[in-house]
């Protein structure tokens, strides 16, 4: 993908209510991940808060041009938090979470128990492909970080660019701007945590490819003393 950016970044949010909530109900072996606000709503906890503080030392020392956010409260008050003085933030919609559908708020349990039909579908399409009842595949959010890149390169060429957003941001633009294919894409995301609050970066080349200068980098936590923590989507976890 030709992206006329110089650095583009993304921060995860930190710790959410709704990553605690996850994490207490597989844990548990419960169906159902007790969370009472929609996905758009779940606000930080007060460790995540502090992990965003933390990331904005970070940001300090090297402040991007700007920094785009997803419209879910978790990720844009991270961006509130870590974003240096002056900086514009712009939310934007398409750097919102991973969409599940019927799989929304369920634990891996819970998606073996309520859909073993579509546990099924899923390991034959594949992760990348696999699309649960009204919600979105990877390709689909693919899709959508594509044509905000496309729209950032339009508007800021040669900016430096953060994305406030989640995990499978992440994974998105390794796919775009890596160029790595989906088998390779499948492999590295499987062997790959990304702790919240974490900073993924990549650098454009002399040649106009991208390569990864950071990798889900959480030194300013530890600079800190700020706990890392991270979970993996509930639904992501089905083979």
């Amino acid at each position: 993908m030709n992206v006329d950016l110089e650095w583009v970044g993304v921060l995860r949010h930190g710790q959410s209510t709704g990553n605690v909530a996850r994490e207490e109900a597989e844990d548990a072996g419960a169906e159902v991940i007790d969370i009472a606000e929609r996905d758009a709503d779940v606000p930080l906890t007060g460790l995540g808060e502090e992990q965003a503080k933390a990331a904005g030392e970070f940001f300090a020392g090297r402040p991007p041009d700007l920094v785009v956010t997803s419209t879910y409260r978790r990720a844009w008050d991270t961006a509130r938090l870590a974003a240096p003085e002056g900086v514009v933030i712009v939310p934007d919609e398409r750097l919102r979470d991973r969409e599940l559908g019927v799989l929304d708020l369920l634990t891996s349990h819970g998606v073996q128990e309520r859909w073993p039909d579509e546990l099924r579908r899923k390991r034959r399409l594949g992760k990348f492909y696999y699309r649960p009842p009204g919600g979105e595949s990877w390709a689909d959010v693919v899709l959508r970080v594509r044509s905000l890149l496309t729209e950032l390169s339009a508007e800021r060429p040669g900016a430096r660019v953060l994305l406030s957003a989640h995990e499978m941001t992440v994974f998105a633009l390794r796919y775009l701007l890596e160029g790595l294919p989906e088998p390779d894409l499948m492999r590295a995301a499987s062997g790959t945590d990304v702790p919240n609050c974490s900073v993924t970066a990549w650098e454009r080349d002399r040649d106009g490819g991208f390569t990864m200068v950071l990798a889900q980098e959480v030194g300013h936590l530890h600079a800190t003393e700020t706990p890392p923590t991270a979970d993996d989507d509930a639904a992501e976890q089905l083979s």
